[in-house]
């Protein structure tokens, strides 16, 4: 079962208001991963933690514009910190501008 599927937790919710309020996205798909690592020794050790720890980010911003793939994830990263330090175990990030998202076959 994929609980993702249902509503978003406050975590999502909190890495949706930060990442749009500082990258202003054309396009923001967040899903939760979270459900395909419960069997992982950490996630045991956990319980589950609360459900939140993996997620797949898709972004689209012009924020983007000029920065290496490893400055856009930094930068994304550091607007996560808190989300990361509370629990937060992995993130798989697409980011793009939107010239790239709009010259690129969109596989998201």
């Amino acid at each position: 079962m994929n609980p993702s599927a249902s509503s978003p937790g406050p975590v999502q919710i909190s890495i949706q208001e930060k990442l749009t309020a500082t990258l202003r996205p054309t396009s923001l798909n967040i899903t939760n991963d979270s459900w395909q690592h419960r069997h992982h020794a950490a996630m045991r050790a956990e319980n589950g933690g609360n459900g939140e720890t993996h997620f797949t980010i898709n972004v689209v911003s012009d924020e983007f514009r000029g920065k290496t793939l490893m400055q856009r994830h930094r930068l994304v990263y550091s607007l996560l910190s808190e989300e990361l330090a509370a629990g937060v175990h992995a993130l798989s990030l697409q980011t793009k501008t939107d010239e790239e998202a709009g010259t690129l076959t969109k596989s998201w």
